[in-house]
């Protein structure tokens, strides 16, 4: 189905109040039992001594280092995630990013209101994944936009951003698009596969840029920010703009807890990945926990291809007896059937398993 503007419909969520409003009560000593969340893990935070995500140097990655390229290849298949570090986009665009998205976020609810989720549509300002009346809340607010290809652009949305952000926001995600395709170049080489299978899914791809608004909480204990999930994308490359730490990652059964990076990116593999590179680089289940003291903002850029196209495992790695682990289908399906139910594991991935 597509909506007015040409572009393609995924599924919509139903309005829920302004998460950040309620924050802002000061009476309010006890979140409201909508968005008590007994359904996800404890919340803890773990060691300073836990271990932490690689990092990966995109310039030597991109120069063909060896140690850079196993340490790179190793975090894809171990961890389905790392911070990446001298990407190339400068301070100066990352500053005016990081402002323009706190200054959306300070405007008063009544002008956040003038990008509204639209009926049957995900992108605006909102929530996610809210399907039922009864289900429970992530303890966040949206602002999710489609930035590429051009074409699928909502100019009811884009018009009205203001210019600073709108300007960022461009060349931001063009920055964006050109990392994903190094990292995505860099993935084929060492997975032997054939660059060109990469590049056609991803070359004239679908980029969708999510800023997520978690508030400080009277009681972080019982909510979550963002509950835990895989990625339904192909690539995911996170901008964490608040020096607390919020991100966790579960690795061999435990949360860790990533630390930002001060300009760094955290970057992980998504469920369409996994099935293009047949399993060999898995996603990974993440969530956003919250605080008492302190909102956090992140700036997450989701990369997919096209949603008319249909994907598989690359049929470069199957070879030599390889057998397929999961069906082929579009992306546009494969985004519909995610959307259509709350945020949860990896268990839409099942669906499409051989």
């Amino acid at each position: 189905m597509l909506d007015k503007e040409g572009a393609v419909l995924l599924g919509g969520s139903l309005p829920v109040p302004s998460v950040q409003e309620l924050a802002k009560k000061e009476q309010l000593k006890a979140v409201p039992s909508r968005y008590v969340r007994p359904d996800q893990d404890p919340i803890i935070f773990d060691s300073k001594t836990a271990p932490q995500i690689p990092v990966i140097d995109l310039e030597r990655l991109v120069a063909g280092d060896l140690e850079n390229t196993n340490n790179f290849d190793s975090a894809c298949r171990e961890w389905g995630f790392f911070q990446l570090t001298n990407h190339g986009v400068s301070t100066e665009l990352l500053d005016k990013m990081i402002k323009a998205t706190q200054e959306f976020f300070k405007m008063p609810l009544e002008e956040k209101k003038k990008f509204p989720q639209e009926a049957g549509d995900l992108e605006g300002y909102g929530q996610a994944f809210v399907v039922s009346e009864e289900q429970k809340l992530d303890w966040a607010d949206i602002f999710y936009v489609c930035t590429l290809p051009l074409r699928y652009r909502k100019a009811h949305l884009f018009k009205k951003l203001p210019i600073d952000y709108r300007l960022a926001l461009e060349a931001y995600s063009a920055e964006l698009k050109s990392i994903a395709m190094k990292l995505l170049n860099s993935m084929a080489k060492c997975l032997k596969m054939d660059p060109q299978e990469m590049i056609e899914q991803f070359e004239d791809s679908y980029q969708t840029v999510r800023t997520n608004y978690y508030p400080p909480c009277p009681e972080p204990d019982k909510v979550i920010g963002l509950a835990a999930h895989s990625d339904a994308v192909g690539l995911t490359i996170l901008l964490q703009i608040s020096e607390m730490a919020g991100l966790q990652v579960r690795k061999d059964g435990s949360w860790v807890t990533i630390k930002p990076h001060p300009y760094a990116f955290v970057v992980n593999i998504g469920d369409i990945l996994e099935i293009i590179t047949n399993g060999s680089y898995r996603s990974i289940e993440h969530r956003a926990i919250c605080n008492l003291v302190q909102e956090r903002i992140s700036i997450a850029t989701f990369l997919s291809p096209l949603m008319h196209r249909e994907f598989g495992p690359a049929p470069s790695l199957l070879v030599n007896g390889a057998r397929p682990q999961f069906l082929r289908t579009t992306t546009e399906n494969y985004y519909k059937g995610v959307y259509a139910r709350k945020l949860g594991g990896k268990s839409y991935l099942d669906t499409v398993r051989l």
